[in-house]
């Protein structure tokens, strides 16, 4: 059922949006952390290729993340002004806005798809990986876009139970089936797969995708205490909540498109170093992604209690949560960080097996999750102003940690100074240390407490 966050114990509210949030976002990183170690089980060149298509593919998620950014602060403030009637409205406008957009850059994506891929990697074992996985991930994207808005429907009016449940499902379907689609013989249980190899991966979280959308469409269309979309709604625009969606999440839209275009010069700077370190990226990307998971819970449950206190004009409530997300998230990273210090080669060892990739993987595991440490606060301070709907420091943090800080520091090390790529996972702690200053500096200002987006 729906809750208020605009009243009782702010820990409790914090904790009862948070954990549920972050069984689901754990059991949704096994998504890509499944994928990763059967495709690993074929080659690290394929685990490559599936790193070179994750990456452009980001590019693309900028609009999912305009849309989703701005449909998060407009459901949450108008759920605790009570207006639930323009509540539901947001949700349904979000959903067709998301499919038609998706449509449109999934379209542009087939035709770009071959010739971006032969632009990070002239392996032809890359590139065909790479295309057999995300020609399927690019057909659905409709999908995959469209279930996010589910999910954010549910969290943003205090439902963080279902989302988990929906998630969870999902990807204990992906996990049976990947190993199905993938290989001849499938592992332990020895029958029969479909021998698909690395498009067998995509299409096993295809289907596990479509399964979690119907269900969450579903719960949406047959209602649950004010929360209630209707068919009808999905096909009558409204020009205003239309033009909302479209700008109040912009500024974080072109942050992540920022951020997205500052992984790809990365990663075609890490190509430099051969298919060994692209392979590192993939598997160290997908463990940062676990540290991601609490992270994304506090922020997602912070986000929304901040969103209906200011609402309600709760302002208190809305800036004390902010600091006991800071505080709770950092400590649950700093149990990852201890754990990736302690046993690097641990980690390594259960994705490849190719020496090379395994040593250059330990000293980047190691490094790489510190930055994950810092970036538990910056993601804390910026949930205030996704709630607030205040997106544009979002923007102007990514651009100072990433533009600024991380790429001129990685073309000095690889290009200029032509230093080992070990050097190279520095560059994430100094980018997060430049986005927290900014994030601390802005939170400061207090300018979010003041914005309203109903």
């Amino acid at each position: 059922m729906s809750r208020d966050l605009t009243q009782g114990s702010l820990t409790k509210n914090l904790f009862y949006m948070a954990l549920p949030t972050m069984g689901g976002f754990a059991l949704q990183s096994l998504y890509d952390i499944v994928d990763m170690f059967w495709v690993g089980r074929i080659s690290a060149k394929a685990i490559a290729g599936v790193t070179v298509f994750s990456t452009i593919f980001w590019l693309v998620e900028v609009l999912n993340e305009i849309i989703g950014m701005s449909s998060t602060s407009l459901i949450s403030q108008n759920y605790g002004a009570r207006d639930y009637e323009r509540m539901n409205r947001v949700i349904e406008q979000t959903i067709v806005f998301k499919v038609f957009v998706a449509l449109i850059a999934s379209g542009i994506m087939v035709v770009f798809l071959k010739p971006l891929m032969s632009f990070f990697s002239k392996d032809l074992e890359v590139i065909k990986a790479g295309l057999d996985y995300g020609y399927w991930r690019t057909f659905f994207m409709p999908v995959f876009f469209a279930t996010y808005s589910t999910y954010t429907a549910q969290r943003m009016t205090g439902e963080s139970r279902l989302p988990m449940v929906i998630m969870g499902t999902s990807a204990i379907l992906n996990v049976v089936l990947d190993p199905i689609f993938m290989f001849d013989r499938v592992p332990i249980l020895e029958i029969r797969g479909f021998n698909m190899g690395v498009s067998g991966a995509a299409i096993a979280t295809v289907i596990s995708t479509v399964v979690a959308f119907i269900w969450g469409f579903g719960t949406l269309l047959k209602g649950r205490s004010n929360v209630k979309i209707t068919l009808a709604g999905l096909f009558r625009l409204n020009r205003e909540i239309d033009l909302k969606l479209l700008t109040i999440g912009l500024p974080s839209g072109v942050e992540m498109l920022m951020r997205s275009a500052s992984n790809a010069i990365l990663t075609k700077v890490l190509s430099l170093y051969g298919s060994a370190t692209l392979a590192t990226v993939g598997v160290v990307g997908r463990l940062m992604g676990l540290a991601f998971v609490p992270l994304m819970g506090f922020s997602m449950g912070s986000s929304a209690i901040v969103g209906q206190n200011l609402g309600a004009n709760k302002v208190h409530r809305a800036e004390k949560t902010v600091y006991l997300s800071a505080l709770y998230g950092s400590l649950f990273v700093l149990v990852l960080v201890v754990f990736a210090n302690l046993y690097p080669q641990v980690i390594m060892n259960l994705f490849v097996h190719e020496k090379d990739v395994i040593q250059e993987g330990i000293s980047a595991v190691r490094i790489g999750s510190w930055s994950m440490l810092i970036a538990a606060f910056s993601i804390s301070l910026m949930s205030s102003f996704f709630g607030a709907g205040y997106t544009l420091p979002a923007m102007f943090s990514s651009i100072i940690g990433r533009w600024f800080v991380q790429l001129p520091y990685v073309i000095l090390v690889a290009v200029i100074l032509k230093l080992p790529s070990v050097y190279i996972w520095f560059s994430f702690i100094v980018a997060e240390v430049a986005e927290l200053l900014y994030s601390l500096f802005v939170f400061s200002q207090g300018k979010w407490k003041e914005y309203r987006v109903k």
